[in-house]
């Protein structure tokens, strides 16, 4: 007999729904309470998170949390108003009272039909796994305990390391008043070592981490080694570095990580709001060119097990592959429902919110510039005096003006095509849409980054994912301590 799983439908009305007696006249008598005022849309949206963290340092458990955290927002939206209240209490009375709040944002008499509930559903993208319950504790510390051995074992020159494990079991139901009713059910782990060395006084660090969608078996003896090997390299190449030079200078960034660039200088400005309100750099300007010829950029959530990916976003709609560039060409923007029906467009899958706390808004995914046809190290040789970048640290980005700011966590320098040395302390600073005309060689080695990436915007963070291949940008300035 052919076993019937049960779909994320299922397990989340098994988890939000049954055991607070709601069930779907419960959910239509909470919107027969909106719908007493006139509005364009209302959604619930229930989740329930497990998460916990670990830090292991000196062979000890230094630190560790753990969270349960469930409830219900409520949110209703009458043109550009958006009223919303939520609470931890899923029960019945507290949906009501929710309810009531929130109407007050719209005229009396609203429609008086009641659309007849439909359930959407997407390809799942991931196995609706628990890590937090799938290994045991000493398990996790065991891993961890590897993670440090292994950068220990790498070389001696190592003196300090800190392992961090961390997970997460995330189910949400979403109910709208249009009569969609969605569900999804994310695991999402990661794994990250720091370490640091000290060579005659010097003291420098490495850092690698790595994640995604999926439970703690992903990291196997294998993972988990390669993971310390590259982070204790990162760090004995810092051991080296020297300080960086500084002025206007072509830059090579090398592929994966690096796409925060992209994320942060370009991405941003390619979502619905900031280009509804005329605040982004990019707004009013689909259809014209925006970058060279070659970059194409796209965000797309529906890639299987990947950290920014989601079977459904936060207001029930499928994931999908989002082309905002083509060619350089810029074609769309990333929208939530409520900011695609007021600049006339179909939403994209794109409204995220951090919990249940907080109001959906239009965000990025996987966000990711497409391969050209240059062999990276036919870029690398074309660069007679110039940065390469292989990977970066922390940046920020101003949405209006599209300047950014991004600090690399290893650069080289390079003279007549070939490394020279590394340097330390390299900053980047430049405008999001002035290096996209900048961009003169496009690599063929596209690739995602490990799974490391969370995003902040108004306050909330998200898991999100960023790539790239090798690029060649001119004129960049770079900020540099020599």
């Amino acid at each position: 007999m052919t076993k019937i799983e049960p779909t994320a439908l299922d397990l989340a009305r098994a988890s939000l729904l049954a055991p607070f007696d709601l069930d779907e006249a419960a959910l239509e008598r909470v919107f027969a309470l909106v719908r007493a005022h006139r509005c364009d849309e209302a959604d619930l949206y229930f989740q329930l998170a497990r998460a916990e963290s670990w830090m292991l340092e000196e062979g000890q458990v230094k630190n560790g949390s753990f969270s349960l955290d469930q409830g219900v927002g409520v949110r209703v939206v009458s043109g550009e108003k958006t009223a919303f209240a939520y609470a931890d209490d899923i029960a019945p009375a507290s949906l009501e009272a929710a309810a009531r709040v929130t109407r007050a944002i719209g005229a009396a008499g609203g429609e008086a039909s009641v659309p007849v509930p439909g359930i959407r559903v997407a390809k799942p993208l991931y196995a609706p796994v628990d890590p937090v319950t799938g290994l045991a504790d000493a398990d996790k510390v065991r891993l961890l305990e590897r993670l440090e051995a292994a950068a220990k074992a790498a070389d001696p020159r190592v003196k300090q390391v800190i392992g961090r494990l961390a997970g997460e079991y995330e189910v949400v139901l979403v109910a709208r008043s249009d009569g969609v009713r969605s569900a999804d059910v994310r695991p999402l782990v990661n794994l990250s070592v720091t370490v640091i060395v000290e060579q005659d006084g010097r003291r420098e660090q490495g850092y690698c981490g790595g994640g995604g969608r999926f439970g703690y078996g992903h990291f196997n003896d294998a993972r988990v080694d390669d993971m310390a090997r590259t982070a204790v390299k990162q760090a004995l190449v810092n051991l080296e570095a020297r300080p960086a030079p500084a002025g206007p200078m072509t830059v090579v960034l090398g592929p994966g990580w690096p796409g925060i660039l992209l994320h942060e200088a370009i991405g941003h400005g390619l979502e619905g709001d900031f280009n509804r309100k005329g605040t982004s750099a990019f707004a009013g300007r689909v259809g014209e060119r925006v970058a060279a010829k070659g970059v194409t950029v796209v965000d797309d959530g529906t890639l299987v097990d990947r950290r920014g990916s989601l079977s459904v976003d936060d207001e029930g709609e499928a994931t999908a592959r989002n082309v905002l560039i083509e060619d350089g060409i810029l074609r769309g923007y990333l929208q939530d429902r409520m900011n695609a029906r007021l600049m006339g467009v179909a939403p994209t899958g794109n409204g995220r919110r951090e919990s249940y706390a907080h109001l959906p808004m239009p965000r990025m995914t996987n966000t990711f510039m497409l391969a050209g046809d240059k062999d990276p190290a036919e870029i690398l040789a074309s660069l007679d005096r110039g940065l390469y970048a292989v990977n970066f640290g922390g940046g920020e980005v101003d949405i209006t003006s599209g300047k950014f700011v991004f600090s690399a966590a290893e650069a080289w320098w390079v003279e007549g095509g070939k490394l020279q040395y590394p340097v330390k302390g390299a900053t980047l600073i430049g405008n999001g849409p002035d290096a996209l005309t900048r961009i003169a060689m496009i690599g063929n080695d596209m690739a995602l980054d490990p799974g490391i990436g969370t995003c902040g915007k108004e306050g909330q963070s998200v898991p999100v994912g960023v790539g790239q291949p090798t690029l060649r940008i001119e004129g960049l300035t770079v900020g540099g301590t020599g």
